[in-house]
């Protein structure tokens, strides 16, 4: 072979493997890439935190193209705010608000963010209305002229009272003697028969619930389904929600309320695949991840895509739920 030619192949042959090489290298890169998922919750002495931690060591554990970080924030609003800035992938809220957020109403007025999706539905906050036995109150129409205790001002505790007894047609405040304090004080008013009723919005069981049926004299007063219907004409966020007898001391029956759903909710813009896979491996590890995040005890999985106030759900989050059967 003449050596023109035997230069010839050589040069071929490294041309080749430094082709090769590049694409060796190229394709790695690609299998590398991981898919960023910020995940914003709620503060650090709740229980939503820790468990937006745990979802995300299991998506990091189980998916190879995604890195998740599960982030302590200061809630629901700010958690849609990171959402519609591009901040976050993924947050924690409850439907009310992400109902405003959604349309640009309430908090978020003139700033909709159309992009918003639910990703999956957990459980519901519901409304206790606590009342003492002595008080003589068996329904709303009642409370006109009470002693009752609303919540701090500007609560969301303090909203749900305003909503609700407005809409049964009760003048709130103004019809009401009501004192704006919280859970622990409201206990310690009706031990000490100065309050004749408090509102409650919080997973069941409740402990302050718990104290002032236990300790208090109280009982648990049923919202009528007619006045949920009514609320859900106004207000789509409100679900239906049965306190089941014996979750509380000295309760022996069902009580009917309403109540607001939390979500793990994302933005349109994440890849449909993605979505998917963060789905899909939720709910499939979902008995696993129940025995050690106590907010998962309440979550009911054929549940997941109910009471969410007609928001849309993620196309990768709808495959998964049209493939098991939920929609």
């Amino acid at each position: 072979m003449k050596k023109s030619s035997m230069l010839l192949v050589l040069v071929v042959l490294m041309v080749s493997s430094l082709l090769f090489a590049a694409g060796a290298q190229e394709s790695g890169t690609q299998q590398q890439k991981k898919t960023v998922i910020n995940f914003p919750t709620a503060a650090t002495t709740g229980a939503v935190y820790p468990l937006g931690a745990a979802m995300s060591n299991l998506w990091n554990t189980t998916l190879p193209n995604v890195r998740a970080s599960a982030q302590a924030s200061a809630g629901g609003i700010a958690n849609l705010n990171m959402l519609a800035d591009g901040e976050a992938q993924l947050g924690v809220a409850v439907t009310s608000i992400m109902y405003e957020s959604f349309n640009g109403i309430g908090s978020f007025e003139g700033r909709a963010n159309p992009n918003l999706r639910v990703m999956i539905g957990l459980y519901a906050n519901p409304n206790q209305v606590v009342v003492t036995e002595n008080s003589g109150i068996e329904s709303f129409a009642d409370l006109r002229g009470k002693r009752f205790a609303s919540g701090a001002p500007g609560s969301t505790t303090e909203v749900e009272t305003s909503i609700h007894l407005n809409t049964s047609g009760i003048n709130y405040p103004d019809a009401l003697k009501v004192q704006y304090i919280g859970f622990a004080e409201a206990i310690d008013l009706m031990r000490n028969k100065q309050i004749d009723g408090a509102w409650i919005m919080a997973g069941i069981p409740n402990a302050a619930v718990t104290e002032m049926l236990s300790t208090a004299g109280g009982k648990l007063l049923n919202i009528d389904a007619g006045l949920i219907s009514k609320l859900q004409e106004k207000y789509p966020w409100y679900g239906a929600y049965t306190i089941p007898a014996g979750t509380y001391p000295n309760q022996d029956s069902d009580v009917l309320t309403s109540a607001i759903k939390i979500t793990i909710c994302t933005d349109a813009r994440v890849d449909d695949d993605v979505i998917y896979d963060l789905t899909k491996t939720f709910w499939e590890n979902f008995e696993e991840l129940k025995t050690t995040q106590a907010p998962l005890k309440k979550v009911n999985p054929k549940d997941a895509v109910k009471d969410l106030a007609g928001l849309p759900i993620h196309e990768g989050a709808a495959r998964y739920y049209r493939e098991i059967g939920l929609l």
